[in-house]
């Protein structure tokens, strides 16, 4: 067994930089540009508070009902990262399973801002999990490689550099495996400026026309220095998630003026890691004000990844020894795990023994849990780590091995994507896909569902369908502990 490691200097350097901040503790900053952990009174960095920010935006959390659901309507177990709630959070997730089970089409959407030549393990989560998605609803996806944002919001990147860097992250989301059938991938610069686009255009000038400078500064932090360009992207990023947007990928004319109603009603989910949700909450406040009006997109939230420096940290593209990037090689994995992974383990290898360490800190038992599949494995080296029976040296073994085999898998699979590979994900046309090939449900269904439950007493949630058992007792219990709270309350006053 290897001897528990002390901090690295790069966890000490990030600990030196916290305690400038001594005396006065700060909240986390959690937006789609900056993100910044909590810190103590004593400049220490805390970890995110992922069920604050839910609250702060009012998400919900994803519970075991919801997966069993999931289970029963798709026949597939939920993803890991759902069972291990590193997708902790989501909106109207379940409108999305209503409409599976009715066999009606959904658009699958997410994207990236290129800023870097290669992206790292943290920005291959959200099109992991966009993938095995698309694979278990069998249905369209687009995605959005934002390099006009990237510019409009980096000041020392120019659009020459945004554009290949965009190309680039492009083919390392083609490696991942998405099926070219039903998947359209485009940069903006490109799209935009290719005559596919008139209905997008159109429905980005419209979505402009019902958001106010003070709702975009509201939701993004702008102020009057922000450069115009900002405000303006924020409604293309909003009606990229618009089915009405991609005609073509229904074979329907993208040349003719006037927009498709039918698509316009196609309901569509994003999944993001949660510092994203700003913008699509924009979205679905004015999606139905639309002329022709869309749904809510649906939100899956991801939590973070966190640096190879420990709590509170994010992966940088401008600090490599932050993250483990899909180009590292296995020299360049080892080096940074073993170096600047944060350990939970003690300072000694007789307290370590005598205490144990704590895997829910540790950097490298974190990474586990994000790419071994193993949930009995895991258990037990969360299990030994906490006796004192495996070490530091050991866990770090394990997620080294684990990342190499990732990410070579991917390096593989990286080297047979071309440019014509990438030219062809590009080009607009008509996708195939299947979706849901034996529907249990209709609208009039639900509807009459709804109707029985009404006369029957039975209290209907805010998406206005029936309450389950499990859920009748939750808000029965609810009430009661607000019906004490105001008994106490009376009984003060």
């Amino acid at each position: 067994m290897a001897e528990p490691e002390p901090p690295s200097v790069a966890a000490l350097s990030l600990a030196e930089t916290a305690t400038q901040s001594v005396g006065k503790a700060t909240e986390q900053e959690i937006n789609p540009w900056d993100v910044q952990a909590a810190t103590d009174e004593h400049g220490n960095v805390l970890e995110f508070d992922y069920e604050a920010i839910s609250r702060k935006w009012a998400t919900k959390l994803i519970d075991q009902a919801l997966l069993d659901r999931f289970e029963r309507v798709t026949g597939h177990k939920p993803h890991r990262w759902l069972r291990r709630g590193l997708f902790f959070s989501h909106r109207d997730l379940e409108h999305i399973l209503d409409t599976y089970e009715r066999g009606e089409d959904f658009l699958l959407y997410t994207g990236r801002g290129p800023s870097s030549g290669s992206m790292h393990i943290g920005h291959t989560i959200p099109f992991e999990f966009t993938k095995w998605f698309q694979d278990v609803f069998d249905v369209p996806l687009v995605i959005m490689m934002t390099d006009d944002e990237k510019f409009l919001f980096k000041e020392n990147l120019t659009q020459p550099e945004v554009y290949g860097y965009a190309r680039e992250n492009a083919k390392d989301i083609i490696a991942i495996g998405f099926d070219i059938k039903k998947t359209f991938l485009y940069i903006d610069s490109e799209f935009f400026t290719s005559g596919f686009n008139r209905h997008f255009n159109l429905n980005a000038t419209e979505f402009e026309k019902l958001v106010t400078n003070n709702q975009v500064r509201g939701a993004f932090g702008f102020h009057g220095s922000t450069n115009i360009g900002s405000n303006a992207f924020a409604a293309k990023q909003c009606v990229a998630a618009f089915a009405s947007s991609y005609p073509f990928i229904w074979g329907q004319d993208y040349k003719t003026y006037h927009r498709d109603a039918k698509l316009a009603s196609i309901p569509c989910i994003i999944p993001c890691a949660i510092d994203q949700d700003p913008y699509f909450r924009l979205v679905r406040e004015n999606s139905s004000r639309m002329d022709q009006p869309s749904p809510k997109p649906a939100l899956i939230h991801s939590k973070f990844l966190t640096a190879l420096q420990g709590a509170g940290g994010k992966m940088s593209a401008s600090n490599p020894n932050t993250a483990i990037y899909m180009s590292d090689t296995d020299k360049q994995i080892k080096n940074k795990i073993n170096k600047h992974a944060f350990s939970g383990g003690q300072e000694t290898l007789e307290l370590h023994k005598e205490k144990g360490g704590n895997p829910d800190i540790d950097v490298a038992y974190q990474y586990l849990t994000y790419f071994d599949d193993d949930d009995e494995k895991l258990a037990k080296f969360a299990d030994d780590y906490r006796k004192g029976i495996m070490m530091t040296g050991d866990m770090k073994k394990e997620c080294i091995s684990v990342m190499m085999e990732y990410v070579n898998k991917f390096r593989e699979a990286r080297e047979k994507v071309t440019e014509e590979l990438l030219d062809q994900f590009m080009q607009p046309r008509k996708l195939d896909w299947k979706g849901n090939q034996n529907p249990t449900k209709t609208k009039a269904s639900e509807e009459k569902n709804e109707e029985k439950a009404t006369e029957e007493g039975v209290p209907l949630g805010e998406d206005g369908k029936p309450l389950t058992k499990n859920q009748q007792k939750k808000l029965l219990k609810q009430q009661e502990v607000e019906r004490k709270k105001r008994e106490k309350e009376a009984a003060k006053k």
